[in-house]
């Protein structure tokens, strides 16, 4: 099966990043794998939707080599329970300086920033998204952030933007159509 998905071949040289690939993206929660609206009640943040996309593309992007990674200025049960049910190892939350937090992290996973993607809707964002060798934004981004983004997806945060990202990363590793195939086949092999 041909991949019927395309991006600018300029946006996927510019994804494929330095000769060794890159190795990592960076996600921000609320915009970006969620539509950005916070329900809080009496009690506290109770409640966030997240898109079943966004979540698979993650699943994808581990599988086709790409480490996702997590950097959230907010924390809550619903996010902890979103990226343990997602199986993603690396997550931070409650961060007020991403780009000092992402520095140890990245350190730990023995990367650069030059193997790194990154997408954020926000200005907290900013700091990733300028040091990341690919920087990415939904389409209901900040002004700003949409300014120093490599590439602004057509869905919006927490509706397949995550996704879209995903795809286009994947796309630029050279790993989409193989993923893609092995989704064509049943899970018995036949």
């Amino acid at each position: 099966m041909t991949p019927a998905l395309r991006f600018p071949p300029e946006t996927l040289l510019r994804a494929q990043g330095d000769a060794l690939g890159l190795k990592a993206a960076i996600f921000d929660v609320d915009g970006v794998l969620t539509d950005g609206r916070l329900f809080i009640s009496e009690q506290g943040e109770t409640l966030k939707a997240f898109h079943a996309l966004d979540g698979h593309g993650l699943k994808l992007l581990k599988q086709g080599g790409i480490e996702p990674l997590v950097i959230t200025g907010r924390d809550s049960p619903a996010v902890r329970r979103r990226i343990a049910d997602l199986g993603l190892q690396h997550a931070l939350y409650g961060v007020h300086d991403k780009a000092a937090a992402a520095a140890p992290l990245l350190a730990q996973l023995g990367l650069g920033w030059h193997q790194v993607a990154a997408m954020g809707d926000d200005w907290p964002d900013l700091p990733l998204l300028h040091r990341a060798a690919f920087a990415c934004a939904p389409a209901n981004a900040h002004a700003e952030v949409k300014a120093v983004a490599h590439h602004v997806t057509a869905a919006v945060g927490g509706q397949g933007a995550a996704r879209e990202f995903c795809d286009l990363l994947l796309m630029a590793a050279g790993r989409y159509a193989a993923l893609l195939q092995g989704h064509l086949q049943t899970l018995d092999g036949a």
